[in-house]
């Protein structure tokens, strides 16, 4: 009987075990800057021989043409570019901050296109 009753018992757990709310782990952060570089860099794989993508910051009455995004870590970017007078000019800002606009350009027959460099944090 001793088998019996342990067949039982063990029976009882599986089903309890299986019937019981398990609680489930908060889902991680999600990595803004991470999100960006790969929107980013999924925009520019797109692209075809002829077209590159443009990347404004606008800021007020700045507006910079961005050449290259750099996250230092994934919760800080700082973006490097030309602005009208084709100063160089970088920002650095929280990435949650960031508002980037972006266009798919012609470039010019003959013209190589360029591309947004893109830098990720080391590890």
């Amino acid at each position: 009987m001793a088998l019996a009753d342990l067949t039982k018992q063990l029976a009882q757990q599986a089903i309890l075990s299986a019937t019981e709310k398990k609680e489930d782990k908060p889902a991680p952060p999600e990595n803004v800057g991470s999100i960006v570089l790969g929107q980013i860099h999924a925009m520019q794989k797109a692209l075809k021989e002829d077209e590159e993508l443009a990347v404004w910051f606008v800021n007020g009455t700045e507006k910079i043409r961005v050449l290259e995004i750099i996250f230092p870590s994934w919760k800080l970017v700082v973006l490097s570019g030309l602005d009208a007078d084709r100063n160089v000019s970088r920002v650095v800002m929280p990435v949650e901050a960031v508002q980037l606009i972006a266009k798919v350009v012609k470039v010019a027959p003959g013209v190589k296109p360029s591309r947004v460099g893109l830098v990720q944090p080391k590890a």
